[in-house]
């Protein structure tokens, strides 16, 4: 499979959704200064969105062109594998970047248009039973919309937990990193 098509789709989508303009994430050639190493916590195969985590940070990201010369030796190890993995770990820099401080902003969303849903299905249901009396018990719907209400619960539950938690081991940290302090007191 030739890596350059989906190498550049990957690039493209990633530059979107994490607002850094980098050309080639994949690129094994990147340089840090001390202080974006010591301030970022990198995990698993997070490695190759380092600038994407700084940049989050508020550090500067810029680019350099390099110049990639055709392999010479051995055969790649990119393939589709490593392309799903790759998304699977974009997906968790950009919802650790937009929820980590307020989980509640995305399981609370998620959750409250599910028990909506569910309870306009259900609303529904009742007002077609008392309006032509026929008996709802035997249908889909009305299983999917209590589904959908439960669902709804369950996602606001593990938005609070997921608040709560934050509010614990995030609660004492600086969310900022200060570089400079200058003579106001």
């Amino acid at each position: 499979m030739s890596k350059r098509l989906p190498s550049k789709i990957f690039n493209k989508i990633t530059a979107w959704l994490t607002g850094v303009n980098i050309h080639d994430f994949n690129c094994g050639f990147k340089a840090y200064r001390n202080e974006v190493i010591r301030n970022l916590e990198v995990y698993g195969e997070l490695y190759r969105y380092i600038p994407a985590l700084s940049h989050s940070k508020g550090f500067k990201v810029g680019k350099v062109v390099v110049e990639h010369h055709p392999r010479v030796y051995g055969k790649s190890k990119y393939g589709w594998k490593r392309l799903i993995k790759g998304f699977l770990d974009l997906f968790t820099v950009v919802f650790l970047k937009r929820f980590l401080r307020c989980p509640m902003h995305f399981f609370g969303g998620v959750g409250l248009i599910f028990f909506f849903l569910g309870f306009l299905i259900n609303l529904g249901l009742t007002i077609y039973k008392y309006t032509t009396g026929v008996l709802i018990g035997n249908r889909p719907l009305l299983l999917f919309g209590v589904l959908l209400m439960i669902l709804g619960v369950q996602f606001l539950s593990i938005g609070l937990l997921g608040e709560m938690i934050n509010n614990v081991t995030h609660g004492r940290k600086k969310e900022y990193l200060i570089s400079e302090e200058i003579g106001f007191e």
